[in-house]
Formats: C-alpha cells, structure tokens, sequence
C-alpha cells in the first residue's frame, strides 16, 4: 500500500475506502490549516500519520520515522488543489454547516487546534531536553541509575504541568479575543494580579509554590522515592509546585500542601540499609550463627538476580539486647535505593533454612496469662 499522498481527491478516497477510517480536517480562506490523519492497514500493522500545517509555517511534525521526506511545498500544492476543486464552502452550506466558515470562528479553532499540537510536540521535547540535561548532570554527581531516573521523572511532570497551563492559557485568550472581543493579555501581563490574588487570601498558595520550587531544586525527594513525611510513609507519586501525592502501603493517598512540610524522611535516597534483628535462643552458639549469617549474605550478593541490588552483603554488626529468653543479633548490609526491602525478605527466607537445618533455635517468648510476653 503506497502513501496515497499524490493530489486532494486521491488522498481524501485512499483514506475514506483503502483504510480503516480517516479524519480531514480543512480550514480555509485566511489561514489554510490542514489536518490529515489516517490510520494505514499494511497486512496486520497499524501505520499513522499525521499532518500538521498552518499558513506559511513549516512542516511541524509528519510521522514519526519519516519526517524529513515530506516538504513543505508538497503539502501547499495539496491544499492548493483541494482548496480550488473540492467546493467545500458550498458543500458545507448546502449541509447547514456554513457558520463553521465565519472567519472568527476559523481563527479560534486554528488556535485550540495549533496549541493541542503544540502541546504534545512540547511534551516530546521536554522529556528529551529533559534526560538529556539529567544524564549530562548525573556524570558530575554520584547518582546511582535509579536516582538518575526518579529526577527525570521528577522534572518531566513538574514542566509538562507548566506548558500544558500556559497552552491553555494562550488558547483561552486568543479564543475569547476572537469569538468574544474581549482581550486578556492585559490581565495575563499586569502585575497587579499578584496583588488581587494576595488580597483574597492566596498567601497560602505562594507559600505551598515557592516550598516546591525548593524541594525540586534541593532534590529533596524525588518521583518514586520512598519518605516519610510528617506521618505520610509511602512512595512519592507526584511532586508538583502546589503539592506532594503520597500512596502508603494500605493504597491510601496523601495529599501534602508544599508549604506545610516540615521534615522530610526519604528511606531511598543514594543508597538504603537492609537492616532487621534475630532473636535467638540463649542456648545457641552465636559464633556458628554468626558464621552462617555472614555466609549467606556473602552467597546473595554473588548471586546475578541480586548481585545488582547488594552494595554491601549483609552481615553480623552487633548483639542487642539478651535477657533470660532471647538473644538478639543485628544483621545490616547496604542495597540499592529501594532494594532494603527484598534484599531482607531473601535474608530472611534463606536465614530460616539454615538454621533449621544446623538446629539453631529461634527465641521462644514465655507464655503468661495473657499470652506470649511482650517485650
């Protein structure tokens, strides 16, 4: 199947009976804006493209892996053509459609139109612009693969939230400037709209916003991350100039006002302990328990699935408390950012085989009246 992209009436037939379905979007007179979009069948692939024009301007963006193979002069002689032999100003007419060519209402949705695309254009280049200055940034700093991504992450949803505000804020008033001939500039550029907005009890938004900027440039925390903030232990869903959105482990999520935020926790940040305690029976021999402490982390961090997660294999650090019952062994290892927790768990499961197989009994709390004694 060939583009089908040779005059106006070929393209407009090869979309509507060679493909699935196809959406021609003209608009004419002053501002020629053409969107073609059409779905192609070769075999059981799916191909799109995407024509964006406007005026004069260049090509802005036409399928994602051939670009540079359609110029600018292809499309003006198309639009051209279907422009001077389609008779789509009577055709709407005699359909009851002839108010969609009011000139005011052409430029407005050439706006809403050419800020949609201009949107997602900015969001692709965004994300790039993004990771690239990260990745540029990280090889001066000593971050790990996963803190260089969560910063990414981070700083992608933050930006994106910026153009999609002032998107929306441009289309707004070209849109009411066009359809309504009220112009908003004066108010989006003056100054004193700070001021109105303090006056009406705002305070607390420019507080929670200049809290976020700082979080963002402290790298406090990060998308993904792992805190504690204020009673709010979770992980950081999305950090925004107003807010932070925490999920705990129970699915509940917290909303967090910037301004607010006092102290911050972050469990995942560099690097993380795997850190847990044993209580052991007094009558154990704590050297061999040892030893086989030390031999099983040793064996994890060589294995390949866990090998990438383990810094520094855990092993006997100290004895806490021993009283008549139990004895308590520390055992600490440093992981990967977010790893402390799988890396204890497998400490854990393979800790209980050994020593039921090397008979080394765990702690056994003495009963009482009210069942086991608590410590």
């Amino acid at each position: 199947m060939t583009r089908c992209l040779l005059d106006g009436k070929q393209a407009i037939a090869c979309a509507y009976f060679h493909h699935r379905w196809a959406l021609i979007w003209l608009v004419f007179h002053c501002q020629p804006f053409i969107i073609f979009k059409a779905q192609w069948r070769i075999g059981k692939q799916r191909k799109f493209i995407f024509l964006a024009f406007t005026g004069d301007d260049k090509l802005v963006w036409i399928d994602k892996t051939h670009i540079i193979h359609y110029t600018k002069s292809i499309m003006d002689t198309l639009t051209k053509y279907i422009l001077d032999s389609s008779n789509f100003d009577e055709w709407l007419k005699q359909n009851g459609l002839g108010w969609l060519m009011e000139q005011r209402l052409i430029e407005a949705w050439s706006t809403v139109i050419g800020a949609i695309i201009a949107y997602y254009i900015g969001r692709v280049l965004l994300k790039w612009g993004i990771k690239s200055v990260v990745r540029s940034t990280a090889k001066h700093r000593d971050w790990h693969k996963k803190d260089i991504e969560k910063r990414q992450e981070t700083l992608i949803q933050l930006l994106r939230s910026f153009w999609r505000i002032l998107m929306i804020a441009y289309a707004l008033a070209v849109v009411a400037n066009k359809l309504f001939l009220v112009d908003l500039s004066p108010l989006f550029a003056s100054a004193g709209i700070i001021g109105v907005a303090l006056g009406f009890g705002a305070q607390s938004l420019v507080k929670d916003f200049l809290a976020g900027i700082f979080i963002i440039a402290e790298n406090q925390y990060r998308v993904g991350d792992v805190v504690d903030i204020m009673g709010a232990v979770g992980k950081v869903e999305r950090v925004g100039t107003r807010s932070t959105v925490v999920r705990d482990t129970d699915g509940n999520v917290h909303y967090i006002p910037n301004g607010t935020i006092q102290q911050v926790i972050n469990k995942t940040m560099g690097y993380s302990i795997s850190r847990f305690i044993l209580q052991l029976d007094p009558s154990v021999d704590i050297s061999a328990a040892t030893e086989i402490i030390n031999d099983i982390g040793y064996k994890l961090s060589l294995e390949k699935s866990w090998k990438r997660k383990i810094i520094d294999p855990p092993k006997f650090t100290s004895l806490g408390d021993i009283t008549g019952h139990s004895v308590e062994v520390i055992i600490a290892g440093k992981t990967q950012p977010s790893d402390q927790w799988s890396v204890t768990s497998e400490m854990r499961r393979r800790l209980l085989r050994e020593f039921e197989n090397n008979d080394i009994k765990l702690a056994t709390l003495p009963l009482t009246a009210n069942g086991p004694l608590k410590k």
